[in-house]
């Protein structure tokens, strides 16, 4: 089945039918992923570029840190959502060639960066397919902080005989794959402006998630007993605000499930940050976050990387990964870092959820001393009914089978990640 667009219906118990944003792959698997046995693993590899070594330099200084030196050539660009044309210098780096290490059918770009007012930045891939020859470049995202010089988006109409964008992920033709990448990121900055915008992070996640007709509740990996002091954000609470951000309520999984881990490691917007927003609203960060990870091509604030790209706004490491079992996301909870995940399912699907739905995001924050899973989930009326415990099979079963473990992976550096699971590709 093809990808649809991440706007969708869900149906909440003892409310109407409203609309809830997702992910580009929450809904169905693509056509591009191979039929296979129930017994085949998805491959899943995460690959971070780390001090920018090697690759091309066009006008970037390179270190720890990707930064804009000098100018090397000037873009006119027209942003489609009401800024105008305006004249921008740039300077890009491009990575050397990643092999993959299989034939991935889906690939996921992610980044944090500082590019303030006056600046934006440009993250391109392309990949050499298993018919023997590299791709186009693809736009993964243009992405700034804010939205008053220039509208953050995703780029449509990226369809070729390769494969195609879907808003922020790459999938590959049906019956092919891609063997290697490459990024490439470029950063503009108004002409005479001593603006240095800056990549912290740039990396991508590659993976070939096989059709299943089972999924096992992996074996517990010894976070039983282990819940972490999460604060508790309902997205329900900002139902009809802000409709030119897509009208919060079921609209913003996304920001609210960012927001709850931003503020776990009391990190995010001050006041007078969010200022602006309504002062009848409750929890003014969340509208902020919501703002802040719109995206106004796919009209809603779930880009997967515009959402770990606003967490680095605030110093933290943030990307998109798979995980392949909750055995291995046990391994952050006891690093004390909670993981947001992306799913779909019928309400009969998940028990204690009380509704369905075709794609949503939530906070694993631990588990339960017989495995179970806790999380905090935004689609609840209230702060308070946040927290929720999920049964361990039910949960693991339908967030493999509906996003093949799509996860927000979000930490500072001085909350080091655990390490990959002996034996298999590294997917963090």
């Amino acid at each position: 089945m093809p990808h649809l667009r991440r706007l969708v219906s869900v149906l909440v118990a003892g409310a109407t039918a409203a609309t809830l944003t997702l992910s580009p792959s929450a809904q169905a698997r693509t056509a591009a992923v191979p039929s296979a046995t129930a017994e085949a693993p998805s491959q899943v590899s995460f690959h971070r570029f780390a001090r920018f070594s090697g690759g091309v330099r066009e006008g970037t200084a390179n270190g720890h840190t990707l930064r804009f030196h000098r100018p090397v050539g000037t873009l006119d660009y027209t942003d489609p959502f009401g800024s105008g044309t305006k004249t921008w210098e740039y300077a890009r780096w491009t990575s050397p060639v990643r092999a993959i290490g299989f034939g991935a059918t889906e690939l996921v770009a992610s980044w944090t960066a500082a590019a303030p007012r006056g600046t934006w930045l440009q993250v391109e891939m392309r990949a050499h397919t298993s018919t023997g020859h590299d791709t186009k470049w693809y736009v993964m995202g243009r992405w700034a902080e804010g939205d008053e010089d220039l509208h953050r988006t995703s780029v449509n109409g990226q369809r070729d005989a390769d494969g195609t964008i879907y808003t922020d992920t790459f999938v590959s033709t049906s019956g092919t794959t891609i063997s290697s990448y490459q990024l490439r990121a470029t950063l503009y900055r108004l002409p005479g402006s001593h603006a240095r915008p800056a990549v912290r992070m740039l990396g991508a996640m590659a993976s070939a998630v096989p059709e299943r007709t089972d999924y096992p509740a992996g074996p517990p990996g010894g976070a039983q007993g282990i819940e972490l002091k999460v604060p508790r954000f309902s997205q329900e609470i900002h139902k009809g605000e802000y409709p030119e951000w897509d009208g919060g309520g079921e609209a913003w999984c996304s920001p609210t499930s960012t927001s709850m881990v931003v503020a776990y490691y009391r990190r995010g917007p001050k006041p007078a940050d969010y200022a602006w927003v309504d002062p009848s609203y409750a929890d003014p960060w969340v509208d902020y976050a919501a703002r802040h990870t719109y995206d106004y091509t796919y009209e809603g604030a779930g880009n997967w990387p515009f959402n770990t790209a606003y967490a680095g706004r605030f110093g933290l490491d943030g990307f998109v990964t798979r995980l392949r079992s909750l055995t291995e996301l046990e391994r952050f909870i006891k690093a004390g870092i909670p993981i947001v995940t992306s799913q779909s399912f019928t309400a009969e699907e998940l028990p204690g959820a009380g509704y369905g739905t075709n794609g949503h995001l939530m906070v694993i924050i631990g588990f339960t001393r017989t495995g179970d899973v806790i999380a905090n989930d935004p689609a609840s009326p209230s702060n308070d009914a946040v927290r929720r415990v999920y049964p361990r099979a039910a949960f693991e079963k339908v967030w493999q089978r509906s996003t093949g473990g799509v996860s927000y992976v979000i930490h500072p550096k001085s909350r080091p990640l655990p390490r990959n699971v002996p034996g298999l590709t590294p997917n963090w």
